[in-house]
C-alpha cells in the first residue's frame, strides 16, 4: 500500500510517497547529506521512498529537514494504521566503524522522543547537525511513536549520524513487522490513535 503525502508552505513544497518493499528509492531534498541519510533509512527499514522537495535551502536546511520529518511521520502513521498484529516494539544497535547507536521504538500512539546524542562536530559538510534532532522530533511526533535514540560511542560525526539513522530504521522495521500472534499488542486492548 503506497501512501502519498504533500506539504506546501511558503518555505517548502514537498511530495512524498512511501511503501514497504525493496525497490530503489528516489530522494531529492536539495540537501545532499539528508538525501544520503534518508536513502540509508529507506534501505534499512525496507521502505521505498520517493521524495521531491523545493525548499528555501538558500536560507538554510532547517525548514526542508523539519518538514520532511513531519510528512514522513504522517506517512508512517498511516502505513502503520492497522496495529492489530504488529510486533509494536523494536530495538536495534548499529555500529558504524568506531561509533555505536541504539534505537528503541514503540508504536504506542503516544509521541515522545528521547534524543541523547552529543555530536563530535557542529556540521557535516554544510549540514548543521542540530537538524538531526529536529528531523527525528518532527517524525516521532507525527508518526505518534515513542522513540529513544542514543549515541553510545562517538567519533566521526558523519558516522555518528549514520548509525542513528540506521538504528532507527532497523528498530522501526522490527516494531512494524507482523507478529505471530493475531491480537492487538496492548494489554489495555487499545493503542492510542
Amino acid at each position: 500500500m503506497t501512501i502519498t503525502k504533500e506539504r506546501n508552505t511558503k518555505e517548502t513544497r514537498i511530495k512524498l510517497s512511501i511503501d514497504k518493499g525493496l525497490s530503489e528509492s528516489k530522494i531529492d531534498t536539495g540537501v545532499g547529506f539528508l538525501n544520503h541519510m534518508l536513502d540509508l533509512f529507506a534501505f534499512h527499514s525496507h521502505f521505498v521512498l520517493d521524495i521531491a522537495v523545493d525548499g528555501d535551502t538558500d536560507v538554510d536546511d532547517h525548514h526542508t529537514t523539519e518538514d520532511i520529518g513531519i510528512l514522513l511521520g504522517q506517512a508512517i502513521a498511516e502505513l502503520n494504521q492497522d496495529k492489530s498484529s504488529i510486533e509494536r516494539y523494536g530495538t536495534a544497535y548499529v555500529p558504524m566503524d568506531e561509533t555505536l547507536a541504539r534505537a528503541v521504538v514503540d508504536i504506542s500512539g503516544r509521541p515522545f522522543l528521547s534524543f541523547e546524542s552529543d555530536f563530535s562536530s557542529q556540521t557535516v559538510g554544510t549540514f548543521d547537525v542540530q537538524l538531526v534532532k529536529e528531523f527525528f522530533y518532527a517524525l516521532t511526533i507525527h508518526a505518534r511513536l515513542t522513540v529513544h535514540l542514543d549515541l553510545i560511542r562517538g567519533g566521526n560525526t558523519h558516522h555518528e549520524i549514520e548509525a542513528l539513522f540506521k538504528s532507527f530504521a532497523q528498530a522501526l522495521r522490527k516494531a512494524s513487522q507482523s507478529s505471530d500472534v493475531s491480537r492487538l499488542p496492548s494489554s489495555k486492548g487499545v493503542i492510542e490513535e
